[in-house]
Parts: C-alpha cells; structure tokens; sequence
C-alpha cells in the first residue's frame, strides 16, 4: 500500500468518529428527554448537564474531523 492510499484510509477512518458523534448528540438529548417525561420537576437541575454532554459528544467529533483534514491535507 502507497503512501497516498493509507493517508486517505486513515482519514476515512477518522472521518467516521464524526458519524459517530452525531449518534452520541441524539443519544444525549434523548435520554435527556425520557428523563425529563419521567420527572419533569427534575428536569431544570439536569440542564447543565445536557449541555455538557452534547459540547463531549460535539467535541469529539469535531477532533476527528480536524484530524481527517489535517491526514488530507497537511500529511
């Protein structure tokens, strides 16, 4: 395998962290929301901690984008 070819396999690679990312966003606004249904007094003391979890999952994959941009075009 060339050089060029495992680079844009790496990126590729890296590329699918920010698939992910989108599920781990839905996945914390949804438990969020069945939470919230639930015990709806509860709901306003675990705001702080929905914004925290979805600027993790968000953070992440914003990480592997920027690592799939730089194995494109800086390696």
């Amino acid at each position: 395998m060339d050089a060029e070819a495992a680079k844009l396999l790496g990126a590729g690679l890296a590329a699918v962290g920010v698939g992910l990312a989108s599920l781990g966003v839905g996945n914390v606004f949804a438990k969020f929301l069945e939470g919230a249904l639930r015990n709806p007094s509860a709901a306003d003391g675990q705001q702080g901690r929905l914004f925290i979890g979805f600027a993790a999952a968000e953070l992440l994959g914003l990480l592997a984008f920027v690592i799939a941009m730089v194995l494109v075009f800086v390696a």
